[in-house]
């Protein structure tokens, strides 16, 4: 059976994952269904755009991919394949955590272009739909965020307070709020702040683990239980969603808004109550804004003093 073109990209268009093609100077040639899914960019939109206008890759720490660093100018350069993890922007602003093939490929005239391939496994996409399903059917659900509520939130909070006593399970606690938010909500309306904190939501929760809990406390503050973590690694993960965050942006009339956080995080204490590590981790969210806001505050273990 002879196989042309068209079924190919038949094929190609009716994969999950994310596919789609550039040129050598990086301009989209090609945008499959799996990428319109996961990006949120429909094929018409996109084609013929360079790369970095339309997904504006950063890595974990927040830096810009599409300048020195980018994979896909490594490849056209080298015709080396390389898998890298990154973080791209949705059309609805908020950031996606997926993991990348880049294939050098030939077209008929021998000159090189690209194969990108997002695979969907570098997202916890499912296992956050299963949480939202349950979440509904318990009345634990933020309608606005799609996040757990200040119930849900304060349920897990006790049970990992269970785990602590019981196994000696370290956790964490990440108190999160949107800085400025009474200027956009003031500057652009309240529909503006609401879809500026769904953009928030998204982005942290896609950059957790799967057994970590974030949930809207209420307004524009966020708390994210970080389990089985000592102090340098919550640092690291409130750092990372401050980063992403700040990296993220979303379309308000002819504006780009941005937004940072404050975050305070504080590791789980011998005695503590739900009730005593949310007002720690709240303290210290204000040192951060106190401290001039998009930082993370931290209270460190005391070291012993030596005695003379």
């Amino acid at each position: 059976m002879k196989l042309d073109g068209s079924y190919y990209k038949k094929v190609l268009d009716n994969l999950y994952d994310g596919i789609y093609l550039l040129d050598d100077d990086r301009r989209i040639i090609y945008w499959n269904s799996g990428a319109e899914e996961h990006t949120g960019h429909k094929r018409a939109d996109v084609l013929h755009l360079k790369c970095h206008e339309v997904l504006m890759h950063v890595d974990d720490k927040g830096m810009s991919l599409c300048n020195d660093a980018c994979p896909v100018s490594q490849t056209i350069e080298d015709n080396n394949l390389r898998e890298v993890d990154v973080y791209l922007q949705h059309r609805d602003g908020h950031r996606v955590p997926v993991s990348m093939r880049i294939a050098p490929i030939k077209d008929s005239n021998n000159q090189v272009a690209v194969a990108v391939e997002i695979f969907g496994d570098g997202s916890p996409k499912y296992t956050l739909r299963q949480r939202l399903e349950e979440m509904k059917g318990l009345a634990l659900l933020d309608p606005l965020s799609e996040l757990g509520n200040r119930r849900f939130l304060e349920m897990n909070i006790r049970g990992r307070l269970e785990e602590m006593d019981r196994y000696k399970w370290p956790f964490g606690i990440l108190f999160i709020d949107i800085d400025h938010f009474k200027h956009i909500n003031d500057t652009y309306g309240h529909d503006a702040g609401d879809n500026v904190i769904r953009m928030v939501s998204k982005t942290m929760s896609f950059s957790l683990r799967s057994f970590d809990i974030i949930g809207r406390w209420g307004g524009e503050e966020f708390v994210v239980i970080v389990v089985n973590v000592e102090e340098e690694q919550l640092h690291s993960v409130g750092d990372r969603l401050r980063l992403l965050v700040e990296q993220s942006g979303i379309g308000i009339d002819s504006d780009t808004v941005n937004v940072t956080v404050s975050i305070g995080a504080t590791i789980c204490r011998p005695g503590d109550t739900a009730e005593t590590i949310l007002k720690r981790a709240d303290t210290l969210m204000y040192r951060s804004k106190q401290s001039g806001r998009n930082c993370i505050s931290m209270d460190r273990k005391q070291e012993p003093q030596l005695q003379p």
